[in-house]
């Protein structure tokens, strides 16, 4: 059954979850799932509904200029929207394709609510997966004498495939400011580390020095400050004194495989929401 899911997010003020609720059942709408939050130190409220599409007695658009009144007489920072419009996908990867191939297998399988349009890389090595599971790719070689000229080119790449999420499954670039401010909310990277822990590079390796007995995967929102964007989804898995760096990097890739595949999921679903640095994500 197909559902519109509006989120909100606005100051907290007395009767909201009625107001919205009353809204909905003037339009003969029907509520099928509902999640709300009350950040007390801000002052904050948020909330998350899924509403039958069919029992919505006018069209999307109707519904969408008719709750505009409410959202603006409540300050709410707002979208509606209707799952049946699939988000677009871009996967970005390097050289490393356990996180490329677990999320094209996925797509394949029908496991995420999203279609896949395409993967795009800095090196060649990816191809043969996505042509295994028949989708697009482009290469768009990334070298330190050109670097600014190579970003811009990927940049424009990324455009011609009209994404409406891009996932960083192990792209080993830094993202640019411009990139990142056009695509806000909607870049979605994989770190193979439990941040704020070990950022930055090899952090399997630094792990084992460090002699941690714990190592994981953090999937969270890109920004401009790097490995600084609000986390979304994050899990760990225990180590010992006798795993090498190289058996932590096979249990990490595990880890990073299904944390990765986790927070896309809550974002193709419309279940986070970005508050300052930090996000709620209604599960």
């Amino acid at each position: 059954m197909s559902v519109y899911r509006l989120l909100i997010s606005c100051p907290d003020t007395h009767g909201l979850v009625a107001i919205v609720s009353q809204f909905i059942l003037e339009f003969n709408g029907n509520i099928k799932e509902a999640h709300h939050h009350l950040d007390e130190q801000n002052q904050h409220f948020f909330m998350r509904i899924e509403i039958e599409s069919n029992s919505i007695s006018c069209s999307l658009d109707e519904f969408r200029a008719a709750f505009l009144i409410v959202a603006e007489r409540c300050n709410m920072v707002w979208r509606l929207s209707d799952a049946a419009q699939l988000k677009r996908v871009l996967i970005m990867g390097s050289n490393a394709s356990h996180c490329v191939a677990d999320l094209l297998h996925r797509g394949h399988e029908d496991e995420l609510e999203g279609q896949i349009v395409g993967v795009l890389s800095n090196h060649d090595k990816l191809s043969k997966l996505a042509s295994w599971y028949d989708v697009a790719f482009e290469k768009v070689s990334i070298a330190k004498a050109t670097k600014e000229a190579d970003m811009t080119e990927m940049m424009q790449a990324v455009d011609r495939f009209n994404p409406d999420v891009i996932v960083l499954a192990r792209y080993m670039q830094i993202i640019p400011e411009e990139m990142c401010a056009k695509y806000s909310g909607n870049i979605i990277n994989i770190h193979h580390s439990f941040l704020p822990s070990f950022v930055g590079a090899n952090p399997y390796a630094r792990a084992a020095e460090r002699g941690v007995k714990l190592i994981g995967a953090t999937c969270h929102y890109v920004t401009a400050n790097l490995d600084e964007g609000p986390i979304i989804e994050q899990d760990v898995v225990r180590v010992d004194h006798g795993d090498s760096a190289d058996d932590m990097k096979k249990m990490g890739q595990d880890v990073e495989k299904i944390t990765l595949a986790k927070g896309l999921q809550y974002h193709l679903e419309d279940r986070v929401l970005v508050c300052n640095n930090k996000t709620i994500v209604f599960s």
